[in-house]
């Protein structure tokens, strides 16, 4: 994907309708005689843009699903002799209940991808945002990710036959001893047909819901609290539109402002890191309550860069380090200019869900909308020396103590890089006043400073608009 072509395909539009509307303007100044026919053919003209504008989004979106479509039905080879990681947990291959248990808890991950069909954007005619919306996708994915460890129970994972609601069908009676003790005749146990929820649907039945709630918050809908009509009109305070690119940096503060502006998520706080900085008092700030209510919850995004043009190959250890912590939500990273959603590791080589795959919008007003195409079943990796060294690593931390666990951890994992350059710190006191936090730089050249040496680092082919360390 080339935000370039979505820019001149922008462009192209603005140029489509711009003679309609000066033939507009000059309609106001015509009598009524003429009015009519010139009314006609601008009707006409601004009709063909706009039937052009659809052809396009049409074009790009199923060029995109079958450029990643077929990607999507193949499989990546993992290795049986090394361990796989993934969000802080490790799992053998080479043991069938392993790769089970790996398969349902990648399953079980929100899978967020470009889709097609859903209500304009605001301020044009976009249906779509495949071609250039991929990092608000990986976005997304991160903050579903913190959501669901927010508010699900631990060890909580999805499969397809939990939303198969056995329990509306009659089922036969199984037949028991027990039931000969109830005093039931055992021999007309098979004949009889009730409608008896098991203790298991019973346990899936709230957490679906939940689950549920959770998918309809990123819906394709201006309503949803995360869905990309939101995002989008979030993200024009740091100067960007539909159809821009957006760059991981810019996508954490776009998180922080929609978690705020939610009423659904009292209890959680998103914290954005400033100048690959953590400043514990920030932090506590934000998530401090009068007694006797308890710490926020808080997810932390520290957005970093991880080298020049290419990846430095010594933060590759930290990395990893970070991926294997339970507290680790994933990173919003990719390839240059490819955004993906990077969960885990095997080796040398990175665990992603790609956001390119083109979709319908799903309805989510409807009653037991369908969930398949919110989870993904094929594992995808990806060597680290392809990876863009600009990205946004997330942590979640469900209260006071988990914070402080999260500070020690984390702070240990990231020391592997202190030889190179730290990849971020953390720092007693404050930071500047939060409106100068939310401001968000956007030139392509930064000065990095490391052991006393200054030297200019050109950051325009990178997936993002600035650097911060």
């Amino acid at each position: 994907m080339n935000p370039s072509s979505s820019s001149s395909s922008s462009s192209a539009r603005c140029e489509a309708q711009s003679p309609a509307d000066d033939l507009m303007d000059d309609w106001l100044f015509l009598s009524s005689e003429t009015a009519g026919p010139q009314r006609l053919e601008v009707s006409r003209e601004e009709q063909e843009a706009e039937d052009r504008g659809k052809l396009k989004s049409k074009l790009v979106s199923a060029w995109n699903s079958v450029k990643y479509g077929w990607s999507l039905k193949g499989k990546s080879k993992f290795s049986k002799s090394s361990p796989l990681i993934m969000l802080g947990h490790s799992y053998e291959l080479k043991d069938q209940g392993e790769r089970e248990r790996f398969r349902c808890s990648f399953a079980s991950l929100l899978w967020l991808t470009y889709r097609r069909g859903f209500p304009p954007l605001a301020g044009g005619s976009l249906t779509t945002d495949s071609g250039w919306g991929c990092v608000l996708r990986t976005g997304q994915m991160l903050l579903a990710q913190g959501l669901l460890l927010h508010l699900m129970p631990p060890g909580w994972t999805w499969s397809v036959s939990h939303h198969v609601v056995r329990d509306d069908m009659d089922l036969p009676v199984t037949r028991t001893t027990d039931g000969a003790e109830r005093g039931l005749n055992v021999n007309e146990g098979p004949r009889r047909r009730g409608r008896t929820l098991s203790l298991d649907s019973r346990l899936h039945r709230p957490m679906e819901a939940s689950h549920r709630r959770v998918v309809s918050w990123f819906a394709d809908h201006p309503t949803a609290p995360f869905g990309i009509h939101k995002l989008v009109e979030l993200g024009k305070s740091s100067g960007k539109k539909a159809g821009d690119w957006y760059g991981p940096s810019i996508a954490a503060h776009i998180l922080r402002k929609a978690v705020a502006a939610s009423a659904d998520l009292p209890n959680l706080v998103v914290y954005v890191a400033q100048d690959c900085t953590i400043y514990l008092e920030d932090v506590k700030r934000l998530c401090e309550r009068p007694p006797p209510q308890s710490w926020k919850s808080v997810m932390i995004l520290v957005p970093v860069r991880l080298g020049g043009q290419d990846l430095n190959p010594s933060y590759i250890t930290c990395v990893k380090k970070l991926l294997t912590l339970q507290c680790c939500v994933g990173i919003i990273g990719g390839k240059p200019k490819h955004s993906l959603f990077f969960v885990g590791f095997q080796d040398d080589h990175l665990l992603y869900l790609d956001p390119h795959y083109c979709q319908p919008t799903v309805d989510i007003t409807k009653e037991n909308f369908p969930l398949a195409s919110f989870h993904c079943k094929y594992p995808r990796k990806m060597a680290f020396s392809r990876m863009d060294p600009s990205c946004t690593i997330g942590f979640y931390a469900k209260g006071q103590k988990d914070f402080e666990s999260l500070c020690t951890v984390v702070n240990e994992a990231v020391s592997t890089s202190a030889e190179t350059y730290p990849m971020f710190i953390f720092a007693e006191g404050k930071s500047q006043e939060e409106e100068e936090r939310s401001k968000t730089p956007t030139n392509n050249i930064t000065y990095i400073q490391r052991k006393n040496e200054r030297r200019r680092v050109d950051t325009s082919n990178s997936m993002d608009e600035f650097v911060l360390l």
